[in-house]
């Protein structure tokens, strides 16, 4: 099952900030139900990486998506990284997901804009790419992770993802991930989306009774930015469907980078390029690619580190 994703360009004095990921099950049991309301997650991924506004919609989606699929993870070493390689104009896109729905990404080409689709949609296939694979790594604190791929179909994330739940997963999936924005600051106005996944003994007509859903359940990010909460937004597009929440949890951007994971960073190079570093520039920036944190060394902090890397390397010879 699939239902495209939504952005459409357009300005609501109404936004919402209150950001939640919704689980729950459906006809007692069938169906696992995921949902998400992200604004302030995608406006501050906007903000970290001065997006533009149809990458602020592509890994807006992303972002959503992957927080979905972290709150599910067991452990806090636990996490997931996804990747999209379309060939777009945005380059690669990534997202890593923790415990908890904690999420970071970056788009290779963050400021790229393209013109609207002849529907009025930001074109986020355009920025993403249809010529190439979705890859999600799964890092469960195992001896190695899992790794499942498949090509991407259309571009649009949500259509895609739900393709690979069936190719790599055998997960029927109904996706749907939407981002609004304001189209003269790109200010994200709503972000929203739902993943449901039928179980195994899910009886066919329950299946086609989400199905008959789709058009509602698209209006999920529409009615979020008009002032619903994701909670009573559930309830009314899925009507009389039975529905158990059975926890809520609070995603959010958050990038784990730290100057001690630099400087680790920095003395994995070894001696030779450390070196050659301080004698040519006599100093480094380095930028977290996740969220645009810069880290700056002076001459005296890199010969500090060069004296631990070659003290590392004479250890280990």
């Amino acid at each position: 099952m699939m239902i495209s994703s939504e952005n459409i360009n357009e300005t609501n004095e109404n936004m919402s900030s209150e950001d939640v990921v919704i689980r729950g099950l459906l006809f007692n049991g069938a169906v696992n139900l995921t949902a998400i309301s992200g604004r302030t997650l995608v406006e501050t991924a906007r903000q970290a990486h001065g997006l533009s506004h149809v990458c602020t919609a592509a890994l807006g989606r992303l972002l959503m998506q992957t927080a979905m699929m972290s709150v599910q993870l067991k452990n806090s070493t636990d996490n997931l990284t996804v990747i999209f390689d379309g060939n777009g104009a945005g380059g690669k896109i990534v997202a890593v997901g923790h415990e908890g729905g904690r999420v970071k990404g970056y788009v290779d080409n963050p400021s790229v804009e393209l013109p609207l689709k002849a529907n009025g949609k930001l074109d986020v296939s355009g920025v993403v790419g249809t010529d190439g694979e979705l890859r999600i790594i799964r890092d469960l604190s195992l001896k190695e992770p899992y790794v499942g791929r498949c090509a991407i179909t259309d571009g649009e994330i949500a259509n895609d993802f739900a393709n690979y739940f069936v190719v790599s997963e055998q997960q029927p999936s109904l996706v749907y991930l939407g981002v609004r924005v304001d189209p003269a600051t790109g200010e994200v106005r709503a972000a929203s989306g739902i993943m449901l996944q039928p179980l195994p003994f899910c009886p066919d007509e329950h299946i086609t009774a989400l199905e008959s859903r789709t058009s509602e359940i698209s209006k999920l990010t529409r009615l979020i930015e008009e002032g619903g909460k994701l909670e009573a937004v559930l309830l009314d597009i899925l009507g009389d469907i039975d529905i158990e929440i059975t926890e809520t949890t609070q995603p959010m951007f958050s990038c784990d980078c730290s100057r001690e994971k630099i400087e680790a960073a920095l003395i994995s190079m070894g001696r030779a390029e450390l070196s050659d570093i301080i004698e040519k520039d006599g100093k480094a920036e380095l930028v977290c690619r996740f969220c645009d944190r810069k880290y700056n060394f002076t001459r005296e902090e890199l010969t500090e580190l060069l004296n631990e890397a070659e003290t590392k390397e004479d250890v280990n010879d």
